[in-house]
């Protein structure tokens, strides 16, 4: 049976490719949310790129008939816009001016003639406001995380036979041998995606522990296990594993996603193995170091706002400031109190962007860009959309390796949730890329300081 789905304004402005995502059923468009499309038609930033591209795909299905009697859709299905049932009563307290209203009349109505109707939107309170008036409401889930399904976290553990240990630098382990324990004490074999980094324990001695990844059918030894990037030395099994995941080559590994708590030293060790790579390699192997940190209303307003580029990003930038300082500090805390100390220390991170080492830039401005040679990493990219996500990997050119760095968990996009956010959404879809390297630090992996280990198990 076809469904009819009526689309809130939010759908197209965050994903316009929405109107072919509904297979073979009917797709109302409210008056009211050509409106608003038509309103932010001249917006900068991806709000206004997108409602431009839904409006010119609305614009070439109008020049196939008519879009107030209904048009069929590539795909299947149809669309149409809806200009009656302006005179449906809403529940009081609601204004029946204001674009919620008007839509939610839209679904009333078309329930009221029997159509069986699903409002789709991003916005909660939306949802909330269509449930006072009894019509079915839901997300847009495409680009969504399945209901229910674990997020990947790049890492697992297995036993192996300890008789393999010895040969395992020098050959590796074949997956076939590792092994898990069920509830019942019964072997069972362990399932690993491609680059999945593992915890190796041997059968008969419990403290006996090795790293590897697995690649190409067996588990591999870590090659960067005993690398100190920028002087920084790895302090858990996790930091072990990002290391590894950093410091492989671009032309192997040229994505890597890592996720975890704030305090698990994902931006630092981004910017200490960026570093090591881009002054301190024998062969430099990047041009420079690119960081761009979301941010779900500055992306937006920044052309608006007074100063140069950089002079505007410069708040988004203090925490990777933050982590140069510690970075760059080789003096450690003993002269911290001393004002020419200090001096000296802003002098070498001033002297990193004064000559290009390092540069930061908006999201905005990656647009249209072809990055080469380049340390790219994204901070905060839990705020991205998947549609930005899916730009910024698509733009990548030879020779650069993009860092994705995120908690799914504090996300500030007022349309974005754990499951839909662009972070969560490059995981699953690169999931088992030969080309991809993930990995989740736990909230035990904290090295801020004592206090934020235990709040971040505890909150």
């Amino acid at each position: 049976m076809q469904k009819t789905y009526v689309l809130d304004a939010n759908v197209l402005i965050q994903a316009p490719y929405a109107l072919e995502s509904f297979e073979d059923n009917h797709i109302v468009l409210p008056l009211a949310v050509l409106e608003e499309l038509d309103s932010l038609k001249g917006a900068e930033g991806e709000p206004g790129g997108n409602a431009r591209q839904a409006l010119r795909f609305l614009e070439g299905l109008r020049r196939q008939g008519d879009l107030v009697k209904g048009v069929p859709l590539p795909g299947g299905g149809t669309v149409r816009l809806e200009v009656n049932h302006v005179d449906v009563s809403l529940p009081r307290g609601l204004d029946p001016a204001s674009r919620v209203s008007r839509v939610l009349k839209v679904c009333r109505g078309l329930m009221n003639e029997g159509a069986a109707v699903t409002l789709v939107t991003r916005d909660m309170v939306s949802r909330i406001r269509a449930q006072m008036m009894g019509v079915p409401a839901e997300d847009f889930t495409t680009d969504r995380l399945p209901e229910g399904a674990q997020p990947y976290t790049g890492r697992a553990e297995a036993y192996v036979p300890d008789s393999l240990l010895s040969a395992f630098k020098k050959k590796g382990i074949p997956a076939e041998e590792l092994y898990t324990v069920d509830g019942a004490g019964e072997r069972c074999p362990v399932p690993l995606t491609e680059n999945q980094f593992v915890l190796l324990r041997s059968d008969t001695e419990v403290k006996k522990t090795l790293l590897g990844r697995f690649r190409a059918g067996k588990v591999t030894a870590l090659r960067f296990g005993g690398a100190r990037p920028f002087g920084v030395t790895p302090r858990s099994v996790g930091q072990q594993f990002m290391q590894e995941a950093l410091l492989l080559p671009a032309a192997e590994a040229p994505l890597v996603i890592v996720q975890g708590p704030a305090g698990t030293a994902k931006t630092f060790y981004a910017l200490a193995a960026g570093l090591e790579q881009v002054l301190e390699a024998e062969e430099h192997l990047y041009r420079k170091i690119l960081v761009c940190r979301p941010n779900a209303q500055f992306d937006q307003d920044i052309g608006f706002l007074p100063g140069s580029e950089q002079e505007k990003i410069s708040p988004l930038m203090r925490p990777i400031v933050d982590n140069l300082e510690i970075l760059l500090d080789q003096d450690g805390r003993k002269d911290r109190a001393e004002k020419r100390a200090e001096q000296e220390l802003r002098g070498r991170i001033d002297y990193l962007f004064a000559t290009g080492i390092i540069t930061a830039e908006a999201m905005n401005f990656m647009r249209g860009r072809s990055i080469t040679d380049t340390w790219l990493i994204i901070d905060e990219a839990q705020n991205l959309t998947p549609r930005q996500m899916k730009g910024i990997v698509t733009r990548v050119g030879r020779g650069t390796k993009v860092v994705l760095l995120g908690d799914p968990a504090q996300i500030d996009h007022p349309l974005l949730d754990e499951r839909s956010n662009g972070l969560t959404y490059a995981s699953g879809r690169m999931k088992g890329s030969p080309l991809c390297v993930q990995l989740t630090l736990l909230p035990d992996e904290c090295e801020r300081s004592a206090l934020a280990m235990d709040a971040a198990v505890r909150m």
